[in-house]
């Protein structure tokens, strides 16, 4: 996930240079630096923003990271026009601009907030500020685990069930479908079940390979691919993870689409995908310019596992190729 940062002071911009220079060194990605100073020149490194509203609706759209770094009543104006799914919002952190603490404001779970405010913390040798009442009391997180998991929450309002639960100290009860499911389980992990339980996790079945043009526009890829799953009867909050070959792993199209969908992107060199036997729907132009007679079907394949079947052929439009395996 890209992060994005942002500062209204020359103290602001001091601790974002000094939070990338920590990032570098411990082998992460750096933050795109922006800075929001009316009237003041444009600093090395730095991007300028005119309109924080504009900004911000563009980092929720990218699904970026966004850290603000001042107070945090700027952050909760800017933002509270884009919050709408806790599940799926981008994290956004701020950080007070002497880097005394860092505190995750949305997405502190589903996004991933309080992870990355507890590692940029360490890194600034700041106070990370966490809220949530699971990690206030070292107490199991069903939405962490489901995220961690490549699980589904079909059911939300069973996650402060499950967490107020956890957070008084009682024994959590999780159960798998077919070993059996344990009737009256807190949580069942299972395609659909008629057990009692208070929290619904399913497995994310569908892995999506992908092909794509030399800088194929994002917004173009979106769109398709959404139409071919829509076509399928396949909601993407169900994709466990895109795929495609080694040479398109920095298209920014397939990046976009990793960073909004918060999907895995798994990428193969072209002798693995030849290795893989089956049927496939070659194209030996395809074969010519990248290794391979076809991406997008071998890479779908690939990444659903042992025992994954190819269910949607390739579909080409707009520059990109979409294939659809599931898993078992």
């Amino acid at each position: 996930m890209k992060k994005a940062a942002i500062c209204f002071t020359a103290y602001g911009k001091a601790l974002i240079e000094k939070l990338n220079e920590k990032l570098e060194q411990a082998g992460l990605e750096k933050a795109q630096a922006y800075i929001s100073m009316a009237g003041e020149e444009t600093p090395e490194g730095f991007e300028s923003v005119t309109s924080l509203t504009d900004w911000t609706g563009r980092q929720f759209e990218e699904h970026n990271a966004i850290i603000f770094v001042g107070a945090m009543g700027i952050a909760v104006r800017a933002i509270s026009s884009f919050i709408k799914d806790k599940l799926s919002d981008s994290p956004v952190i701020v950080i007070d601009d002497t880097g005394r603490y860092v505190i995750p404001v949305v997405g502190g779970h589903g996004g991933g907030a309080n992870k990355l405010a507890v590692i940029m913390s360490e890194l600034l040798d700041a106070q990370a500020v966490i809220t949530t009442s699971t990690d206030s009391h070292s107490a199991f997180s069903a939405d962490v685990f489901a995220s961690e998991n490549g699980l589904r929450i079909s059911n939300r309002e069973g996650i402060k069930k499950v967490s107020a639960k956890a957070i008084e100290g009682k024994a959590i009860v999780l159960s798998i479908k077919d070993y059996p499911p344990e009737s009256g389980a807190d949580i069942i992990i299972a395609d659909e079940t008629d057990s009692e339980y208070d929290l619904l996790l399913t497995p994310k079945r569908y892995t999506v390979g992908i092909g794509m043009k030399r800088d194929t526009d994002r917004h173009k890829a979106e769109q398709f691919l959404i139409e071919v799953l829509k076509a399928n009867d396949i909601d993407i909050k169900d994709v466990y993870a895109f795929a495609s070959i080694d040479i398109k792993k920095d298209e920014e199209a397939l990046l976009y689409l990793k960073d909004k969908y918060s999907v895995p992107l798994i990428i193969f060199d072209a002798p693995v995908l030849n290795r893989l036997k089956g049927e496939f729907d070659s194209s030996e132009f395809v074969k010519k310019t990248v290794g391979v007679d076809n991406v997008c079907e071998r890479a779908a394949v690939l990444a659903s596992g042992v025992n994954g079947k190819l269910i949607v052929k390739k579909q080409a439009g707009d520059g990109m190729t979409v294939a659809v395996a599931k898993r078992f």
